[in-house]
């Protein structure tokens, strides 16, 4: 039987059908982004888009869907996030996991990180015009935000941590390898004082699910 959500006023397919059916038919990158944000925002399950891949083994596109499905990840917060985790895997470099929580050797919070290398003290950042624009608080400058932030990192390389900034440029070139490559080969030969633990997912958006 098939199902809807509801959204406003319309109904449209669920979100795990609409992953898989972008997935079949858009570019690997734009699918990866736009299901990202989709099983984030309404924790769609694996099982689900599991699901919708075997209604769909007959369609067009479902090995390309298949491949996108296998590399979604909910913890992604930004089109831009998910655009670097593909292109970390399109340059043959380790995956990063999405949303890290950083803490010191006595166990404070140092901050959040957009990746971290498992195993390893290698944290990326993906600067994105709109994220200073999320740390910003009420009667604060710009400015603000930047110098807390270089506050942040500042208590993370004092913990060994090394830390590997990109913008949406460096999403078009191949300088991000070099420099992740190079803070993973410093970090075999340094030690990190500190942890990092995944940070939790946020509270689904609740749907109506209406049976065809």
């Amino acid at each position: 039987m098939e199902s809807a959500v509801q959204i406003a006023d319309m109904l449209v397919t669920t979100p795990a059908r609409t992953v898989v059916d972008l997935a079949r038919t858009l570019p690997f990158e734009s699918a990866v982004v736009s299901g990202d944000a989709l099983i984030r925002d309404f924790g769609v399950a694996e099982t689900d888009l599991v699901a919708e891949l075997t209604i769909a083994k007959n369609r067009h596109g479902v090995a390309a869907a298949k491949r996108v499905v296998a590399f979604l990840d909910a913890h992604s917060e930004s089109a831009g996030e998910s655009r670097s985790r593909v292109l970390c895997a399109d340059l043959g470099l380790p995956t990063p996991t999405p949303q890290g929580n950083v803490y010191g050797p006595d166990g404070a919070f140092l901050g959040r990180v957009d990746f971290y290398f498992e195993g390893t003290g290698v944290l990326g950042e993906f600067d994105g015009r709109t994220k200073y624009g999320r740390l910003l608080r009420p009667g604060r400058e710009p400015g603000d935000a930047v110098f807390a932030e270089k506050v942040r990192e500042d208590a993370m390389r004092a913990c060994g941590f090394q830390v590997v900034r990109w913008t949406w440029q460096d999403l078009t070139t191949q300088n991000i390898a070099h420099r992740i490559l190079a803070a993973l080969a410093r970090d075999r030969t340094t030690h990190h004082d500190g942890h990092i633990e995944q940070a939790a997912l946020p509270t689904p958006t609740p749907l109506t699910i209406h049976r065809l």
